[in-house]
């Protein structure tokens, strides 16, 4: 994560960890969100993270990336398009990337689903979710 995202890196954070009130093993993740001004802590382990300093909540990643979905869909869209191109070892189709998705954030996947047709942007041809072929429901 160093090389791939520098700027994610937080210092300094460490004499707030002991006045953080959430779980003691996840105190340090509350401490570096407070002291980088973060609003939202994403998580699977949101029982851990229930008593948080004012100004900074919880979400899974699945209500994370509904909370962003419903700001600019379109623009998600083309994002999970764009980073499907994009992947390469292995390359992934667009249908492919939302299966994966899917097993991790069902609801936001769901939405992209349900707004691609809506929209009438659905998967380009050949490109059927291989969740469907196998007869996993959308």
């Amino acid at each position: 994560m160093k090389a791939a995202f520098p700027e994610a890196r937080v210092t300094g954070y460490e004499s707030l960890v002991a006045s953080m009130r959430n779980h003691p093993k996840d105190a340090h993740v509350a401490a570096a969100a407070v002291k980088a001004g973060a609003q939202v802590i994403v998580t699977m382990n949101l029982a851990d993270f229930r008593h948080l300093p004012e100004g900074i909540e919880a979400q899974s990643p699945d209500e994370f990336l509904g909370n962003l979905f419903d700001l600019d869909r379109d623009g998600l869209v083309d994002l999970l398009r764009e980073q499907a191109a994009a992947l390469r070892r292995p390359p992934r189709r667009f249908a492919e990337l939302i299966a994966g998705l899917a097993k991790v954030v069902p609801e936001f996947v769901a939405s992209v689903r349900a707004h691609m047709n809506a929209s009438g942007t659905g998967e380009p041809e050949g490109e059927a979710d291989p969740l469907a072929r196998l007869g996993v429901p959308q």
